[in-house]
């Protein structure tokens, strides 16, 4: 059955204007000054549904979304769910390389691409099999390409179409922090699943509030804090289209003065060091959250000291669209990942799939409404993690007797050292709590005697030197454990991530 309430456009786009929204403003630029009123999301949001019915793209065909976080953006994304086209946001930090193996993999007709990332996905578009139509937003459109404002001039408004709960509403690619990009296919109701689980019961977001998320629109946690929580309830948010350094992030907090924070924890650290050295105060915050990666203990509460408003740490994935295990307003414990989101289940299983006891290490598993229906054309891997009600998250974490979990590190990243688990993320919690380190990241690598023990890349904060080295193998000792102190330390100038703030330990393994 279909209907078209459950499509997920209706809830969060049109019913705005049946509950007078339409002036108020759902989206602002603070890069430009450009503002969308909801009255002007859903009308944009329907004419591009006209525009792609026009060009002649069918229900379930792929829209590819290579789309800074600009007015537009939710404009295309809602336009194509209005029409039953799949829109598929992109990572705009990807090489031309993998954008045209995505391409392929999607079989998308039809690209959205803003104007200053053309360049970069322009030599994947030569002789593609499948495209029939590439959308430039901003700027002049090149050969063979359109302008946004020429395709949509003169469409018909196209209105919502009914689709299942159950029906692929859009794609998301995982953000490959262990090799290539996963299509990840989300449906209808997942939306709503997270804004009515994690939006309303622990971010306990209202319309009054204004969010703005240094996490990008193009995947999972961008999507659900710039997207789904505040249309969810009409809220307004923020976008900065621009990389989120730190100053420019402080900058945007003062001007536009939200009212709930999102961002990660390599950002959140450099923030913390901007503000230690500028001394620059930020203006009041309701509430802040962060995801990516677990949130060190010392940036935790450095922040804190600074603005006066604890950060929500939470873990999410790809795969299960948002966060699913967070700390709770008034009940943060840095250092760990708090407990589940209500709505979701969690438990930790061993290599046998046997559930662990309170104190031991195991793969952490989720059941909620929210996950993912498969992997796109993978199916042995869409075996391995979709296991009935279950999801696979690959992170390895330890239930301590209060309920609480303590994030140990991505299942290939784990090791042991003299037959006992080492935490990556536990050695690099002790190293970036010194205050010479900025940013550290721990692997496995093998000594003369082939015996697998730790080895650190560290990102020194501004001031210190390398002569700090010969103190940090005592330092971490002294905090966590004589075996688990890292038996060589690199320098690096920065560490690889993914969009989402991952470190990829993959790539530091291969050097290490």
């Amino acid at each position: 059955m279909t209907s078209i309430s459950d499509n997920a456009a209706s809830y969060f786009v049109d019913r705005h204007l049946t509950e007078g929204r339409g002036d108020k403003a759902a989206y602002r630029e603070a890069d430009s000054g450009r503002s969308l009123s909801y009255l002007d999301m859903a009308r944009g949001a329907e004419v591009v549904a006209g525009a792609l019915v026009r060009a002649g793209v069918r229900p379930e065909e792929r829209v590819a979304m290579l789309v800074l976080d600009q007015i537009e953006f939710p404009q295309v994304f809602w336009g194509a769910i209005k029409a039953g086209v799949i829109p598929v946001p992109l990572n705009t930090l990807l090489a031309t390389s993998v954008y045209d193996v995505i391409l392929r993999d999607s079989r998308a007709s039809v690209l959205f691409v803003s104007a200053p990332l053309f360049d970069t996905v322009k030599p994947a578009l030569t002789d593609h099999p499948y495209l029939r139509h590439v959308v430039v937003i901003g700027g002049d459109a090149p050969e063979r390409t359109q302008s946004f404002e020429a395709f949509i001039q003169g469409a018909d408004p196209q209105a919502t179409r009914p689709a299942s709960a159950d029906e692929v509403a859009f794609w998301l690619y995982s953000s490959g922090s262990t090799g290539q990009p996963k299509g990840v296919h989300h449906v209808h109701s997942s939306l709503k699943a997270t804004s009515d689980t994690y939006g309303a019961q622990v971010l306990g977001i209202a319309e009054d509030d204004t969010v703005l998320s240094a996490a990008k629109l193009f995947f999972a946690y961008g999507l659900g804090n710039a997207m789904t929580f505040p249309l969810s309830v009409g809220a307004t948010t923020v976008l900065f289209g621009g990389r989120p350094t730190p100053g420019d992030m402080i900058e945007v907090l003062n001007s536009e003065r939200p009212t709930i924070f999102c961002g990660v924890p390599t950002l959140y650290a450099a923030m913390v060091a901007h503000m230690d050295k500028a001394g620059v105060p930020v203006a009041p915050l309701r509430t802040c959250i962060s995801a990516g990666e677990a949130l060190p203990h010392d940036i935790g509460t450095r922040w804190e000291a600074h603005t006066g408003v604890s950060i929500l740490d939470g873990v999410g994935s790809t795969e299960m669209l948002h966060i699913f295990l967070s700390n709770q307003p008034g009940n943060v414990e840095y250092g760990t990942s708090g407990t589940a989101v209500p709505g979701y289940s969690v438990r930790l299983v061993d290599e046998t799939g046997a559930d662990v006891a309170d104190g031991e290490v195991g793969e952490l598993l989720v059941n909620g409404a929210s996950a993912a229906a498969c992997y796109w054309n993978q199916r042995d891997k869409s075996r391995a993690t979709f296991e009935g009600m279950w999801t696979r998250t690959g992170d390895k974490y330890e239930r301590r007797a209060d309920g609480r979990f303590v994030y140990c590190g991505r299942t290939d990243d784990m090791f042991k050292v003299s037959g006992i688990w080492v935490s990556p993320f536990e050695v690099e919690q002790a190293l970036v709590s010194h205050k010479a380190v900025l940013e550290a990241a721990v692997v496995a690598a093998r000594d003369a005697d082939g015996l697998e023990k730790p080895k650190a890349f560290v990102v020194l904060a501004d001031g210190a030197s390398d002569a700090v080295l010969s103190d940090l193998k005592d330092y971490v000792k002294d905090r966590i454990g004589k075996w688990k102190y890292p038996r060589w330390i690199d320098v690096v100038d920065d560490l690889p991530k993914t969009a989402t703030g991952k470190i990829q330990r993959f790539k530091l393994r291969e050097t290490a």
